[in-house]
């Protein structure tokens, strides 16, 4: 890959405020697509391609907001010109597209999972680091109102249960049965809750998942319950389906002293009676912070990349305690 980026690639970044933030997408799918549209509102970014595997897609998509479309990340990248890189690919396509976004110097937003293991991500994490770049991983849920208040309702008073849910359906999508290609509804979809958990209640120090019984063979486990121990002496359980009509529920509920409270991405109910409804901001807020943290300015980003990985390590270890049959302790993953 020839990586002709000259206002990038090797040299200080110094971002003007004023600058006009050039974004490149790698990947076309309903991801991709949401923060295309969030990113077009904002009137200092220009969308200024979208890369996908697949044409069609990243043709469709690159019509909608103006922009060119290329047949894969390498061409994006080669095109030049770009200040930032949004990666939102299935969890087996991680890996190439962010090391070649690092290599020529770019901030890098990354959609969760982060891959499928963890030495992958350990590598990008690793090389972020060593670069000094900004990154952000898409786990909106921390940018809730009401998970803010959530942690404010807690105060002093720690967690002591936490109960975990993500009830749902198939996603319309291929891949997402293959083990090797999403790594499973924990990796996939549950890690948002798993988030949660952590923001709210602290570190997971071991994992026992037991998944049931697969109808069909080579397929990722469709329903899974887990038991989970954290540091700060909290018990936990995860319950978690793909095999409903629709989405049931998904979000988290926790106990502490003299409160109950049970999130889930729309809203908040404490006690048992009292609901609060959060603002619809967050999907937003998500992409406005990592960009406010590309143009060099003071940026709320909750969730830099190597944030991201401590989750990504929880739900790799119940992803093996499911494969294994055994408790999972996550220092071990």
């Amino acid at each position: 890959m020839f990586c002709f980026i000259p206002r990038n690639c090797g040299i200080s970044r110094t971002v003007f405020p004023t600058t006009t933030t050039r974004v490149g997408i790698i990947g076309a799918g309903n991801v991709a697509a949401r923060h295309a549209d969030v990113l077009s509102g904002f009137s200092d970014v220009t969308i200024a391609g979208i890369a996908d595997t697949d044409p069609r897609r990243s043709g469709a998509l690159g019509a909608r907001h103006g922009c060119p479309a290329y047949g894969s990340h390498t061409d994006l990248l080669d095109a030049g010109g770009l200040d930032a890189v949004y990666i939102c690919v299935p969890p087996f396509a991680h890996g190439n597209p962010e090391e070649d976004v690092l290599e020529c110097n770019l901030p890098i937003f990354v959609e969760k999972p982060l891959s499928l293991d963890l030495s992958t991500a350990e590598k990008i994490a690793t090389e972020i680091d060593r670069r000094g770049l900004p990154s952000a991983v898409g786990h909106h849920w921390r940018y809730l109102d009401i998970v803010d208040q959530a942690r404010e309702l807690l105060a002093d008073r720690p967690v002591r249960l936490a109960l975990g849910h993500w009830l749902d359906k198939v996603p319309p999508v291929g891949w997402w049965l293959k083990p090797e290609m999403s790594g499973g509804q924990l990796v996939e979809q549950a890690v948002h809750v798993l988030d949660l958990a952590r923001v709210l209640v602290g570190e997971v120090t071991m994992v026992h998942a037991v998944p049931a019984e697969n109808a069909t063979d080579g397929e990722v486990d469709r329903a899974t319950a887990a038991v989970l121990r954290f540091a700060g002496g909290a018990a936990g359980m995860l319950a978690a389906t793909s095999l409903l009509a629709r989405k049931h529920r998904a979000g988290l509920e926790v106990h502490a002293e003299g409160v109950s409270l049970d999130l889930s991405e729309d809203r908040l109910l404490v006690d048992g009676e009292t609901t609060v409804q959060d603002g619809g901001a967050a999907k937003v807020r998500v992409d406005r912070t990592f960009i406010d943290a590309v143009q060099g300015k003071e940026a709320d980003v909750r969730v830099p990349y190597r944030e991201a990985l401590k989750t990504h390590r929880l739900a790799l270890a119940l992803a093996r305690s499911a494969a294994e049959g055994r408790p999972v302790t996550t220092a071990d993953v």
